[in-house]
């Protein structure tokens, strides 16, 4: 039997830690909306009062309540329980999904999505296996906005304690799949110095894919 990685190991515990450690998370998620001037240029793409999925999306705060406070319908998704209960406990007028994005499968569309933080949880070979996700459930002319690693590559962090696994693929891989899916790419930015050296991609939904 092949003896499991460390890397391996830290990137199947994801979804447990973050359930483990859901209050936690909520309690020391940044609220500054360092984000904001990318969460702008998504909304300017979607369109005011467009509906917005949210994948990952944790407790809801800051992210979602800054879409659902500016008039934006918004549907969260996230693997943990916990974190999805504080949702409904705090905007009670949306909607709130607990599932796995790999396996996400809503039967709608949405005018934007966002997968901020959340995606690049995911091994190399899960998110290339998303962009086929992203696309069911994009509607036409629809934003996507997603962070990823500025580079190839895995890394392990910690929270509270335990090893946090990211990973990312090589920005022309990343390319490739929106191109392949009917997506181009408005804005990308590596290791932005605006948004806490986020690397950030931005792409809209212009075209059928070919069959």
């Amino acid at each position: 039997m092949t003896r499991a990685t460390p890397t391996h190991d830290a990137s199947t515990r994801i979804v447990n830690l973050y359930e483990r450690h859901a209050r936690a998370f909520d309690s020391e998620r940044g609220k500054s909306l360092f984000e904001r001037g990318w969460l702008d240029r998504f909304r300017a793409v979607v369109g005011a009062g467009a509906s917005v999925l949210d994948i990952g999306c944790g407790s809801g705060e800051p992210i979602a309540r800054y879409l659902i406070a500016t008039g934006h319908d918004v549907t969260g998704v996230d693997s943990s329980e916990t974190m999805i209960a504080l949702c409904r406990e705090r905007f009670p007028t949306q909607s709130w999904v607990v599932a796995d994005m790999r396996r996400l499968e809503l039967g709608r569309r949405f005018n934007g999505i966002l997968a901020w933080d959340s995606f690049f949880h995911l091994t190399q070979d899960e998110q290339k296996a998303m962009f086929p996700i992203f696309a069911a459930h994009i509607a036409d002319g629809g934003a996507l906005m997603f962070t990823s690693g500025p580079r190839a590559g895995e890394a392990i962090g910690s929270f509270q304690g335990e090893p946090l696994y990211h990973a990312s693929l090589d920005p022309e891989d990343y390319r490739r799949l929106l191109t392949a899916h009917g997506f181009d790419v408005i804005g990308h930015v590596a290791e932005d110095a605006t948004c806490g050296g986020h690397t950030v991609w931005l792409a809209r939904q212009m075209r059928e894919v070919a069959p």
